[in-house]
């Protein structure tokens, strides 16, 4: 550990031990008695930042403060995750993140922060599916039909993406892998323009996150041939999944929420508790059915064992296909 971090571990450390723990319980049921940030290391509008949205106006009104939402896109969400790691632990400062940062991991050689150790795990809160979906006008309908095709014309098929290491990418990689197709990747500095020249027609296919496409689906302007999770999904009820067709493969895109370490258990009790009853709650199940996900109830533990999954499974693909960031 750099002296850094053990410098800001041990002062952490210190004032938690200086805490009786009757004053802990007390100052965490009064918690929250101030507005709480919730710090998104993506742009407005994307699968991370409409969790958040919806999440922190459900924890707003179960306990009395506002949960203000803090965009802070950047160094492929490392800005984000570093400054809640930086940020004391006292509650008032939460992140939103999913995947991405199981993926960065690995993706990135050198980085100021170790997600698993520097991270408490609140709670997990949803799963997207991923879409693998092509162009119409390629001559495919099934996973089967487009690897038979891929086959028959190696390397001229174009496979998009988000940018080099995004969630689409290394779903994408990891299909290759599995079915020994020979796709190019076009890695683009965000999904949107990705989705924009699949619609067009100038890459041919793509694994995109299912909120993100869902209406162009509906409208035919692109196919879907199959969701990447292990389940289908209640939004595309007739699409397989692929691994229906290619048997072992799962992959999806997480949302949860985390806190800086040494957060004291019983604030993530509270939030993990608060969060878990929005899942459950049918209005707000419904919300988060519109983006094409499903809820993911469970204890921090559960969704620190998620992470730590989610690390080591992107972490063997990344290396395997020798993805570097940008």
């Amino acid at each position: 550990m750099k002296l850094p971090h053990r410098r800001q571990f041990l002062h952490l450390a210190a004032g938690a031990a200086a805490l009786p723990a009757v004053s802990r319980i007390a100052w965490a049921q009064a918690y929250p008695t101030q507005a709480v940030r919730l710090i998104v290391p993506f742009a407005a509008g994307a699968v991370n930042d409409i969790t958040a949205r919806l999440i922190g106006r459900w924890l707003s009104e179960r306990l009395g403060q506002p949960f203000i939402i803090e965009n802070r896109p950047g160094g492929g969400a490392n800005i984000g995750i570093e400054a809640v790691v930086r940020a004391p632990a006292d509650g008032y400062t939460l992140l939103v993140i999913g995947t991405t940062a199981a993926i960065n991991a690995t993706l990135f050689e050198k980085l100021n922060y170790n997600f698993i150790r520097d991270i408490a795990p609140v709670a997990s809160i949803i799963r997207v599916p991923h879409v693998m979906q092509v162009n119409p006008s390629l001559p495919v309908t099934t996973v089967p039909e487009f690897i038979a095709y891929a086959k028959a014309n190696p390397g001229k098929i174009s496979m998009g993406s988000g940018g080099n290491g995004s969630p689409a990418h290394v779903i994408g990689e990891h299909f290759k892998m599995m079915t020994g197709v020979n796709l190019v990747h076009v890695p683009y500095r965000g999904g949107a323009p990705a989705l924009t020249d699949l619609i067009g027609g100038q890459i041919q296919v793509a694994f995109i996150d299912m909120a993100a496409s869902i209406e162009y689906i509906r409208a035919r302007k692109l196919r879907a041939l199959a969701v990447t999770t292990a389940m289908r999904s209640e939004a595309l009820p007739d699409i397989p999944t692929v691994g229906d067709l290619v048997p072992g493969f799962e992959a999806s895109q997480w949302v949860g929420l985390s806190a800086p370490k040494n957060t004291p258990s019983e604030i993530i009790g509270k939030l993990n508790s608060e969060i878990n009853a929005g899942l459950a709650d049918p209005k707000l199940k419904a919300r988060f059915a519109d983006l094409g996900g499903t809820v993911l109830p469970g204890s921090p533990a559960v969704f620190g064992k998620l992470i730590a999954d989610e690390t080591e499974k992107w972490g063997k693909v990344i290396r395997a296909a020798n993805i570097k960031a940008e």
